[in-house]
């Protein structure tokens, strides 16, 4: 794609709906499940932020590569049919019956999943409506890095800042492909002790400079205002 096209492609990202009254900022916390302490990040975003562009927000926060695909899971809270309910019905009535507990479902229409949306097409206001609204972001489904997403506040936006932006966060994100939370923790433990068998493998895996404790908001907020300024392209 020519560098003039891809410029003016970046710029239409966050331009709200014309019909749309002046957008409200999402707040909203992203938590990695199954991290102790909790490796999280809080971000503020427009309401009317498509979900392939919050795809984009949650990798430059965490500092995830986009090397693997993702989706966005609403899970279905409705109580899901007992097996002795699902026997009593027809073949066809199951199906129907159990087509109305599947999660919702939202990615990218170029990976070919199964039985989702196109998360170009679904705004963040739709699909987390409330402060209450909770959701799950998924990246990497072989190590499976799953992100917790709530709402914590809906209000204006303030003068002066420029969204989306990184507000707080806690910790480093760990390493693409280390095995999931468990494997990274694993090597975290190894790397406390030089007399490990594994040790020095794991030492020259780990990017240089890599620290467990370090986050740089700084950091995160320059990649953020580039991406949306239409100076650089993160994703496919």
């Amino acid at each position: 794609m020519p560098k003039k096209q891809v410029r003016r492609t970046e710029k239409r990202i966050l331009r709200r709906p014309r019909s749309a009254k002046p957008a409200d900022i999402y707040e909203l916390k992203i938590t990695l499940r199954g991290s102790k302490p909790p490796i999280w990040r809080s971000v503020a975003v427009p309401s009317y932020i498509r979900l392939s562009d919050l795809h984009k927000v949650i990798q430059t926060g965490f500092g995830w590569d986009n090397y693997h695909l993702h989706q966005f899971i609403v899970p279905n809270v409705r109580t899901k049919p007992t097996r002795e309910k699902l026997v009593s019905l027809e073949w066809r009535g199951r199906y129907e019956r159990l087509a109305m507990h599947r999660d919702r479902c939202v990615s990218d229409p170029r990976f070919e999943l199964e039985d989702i949306e196109d998360e170009r097409k679904v705004r963040l206001c739709e699909l987390a409506p409330a402060v209450t609204s909770k959701f799950i972001y998924e990246y990497d489904f072989g190590d499976g890095w799953e992100h917790e997403i709530k709402v914590v506040k809906i209000g204006l936006p303030v003068e002066g800042i420029k969204y989306p932006v990184c507000l707080s966060g806690e910790l480093a994100c760990p390493p693409e492909d280390c095995g999931g939370i468990w494997g990274y923790y694993e090597k975290l433990e190894i790397l406390k002790n030089p007399k490990q068998r594994d040790y020095k493998d794991i030492l020259e895996w780990m990017p240089r400079g890599f620290s467990p404790e370090y986050f740089d908001i700084g950091k995160v907020n320059a990649e953020l205002a580039k991406i949306w300024s239409g100076k650089s392209r993160l994703g496919h």
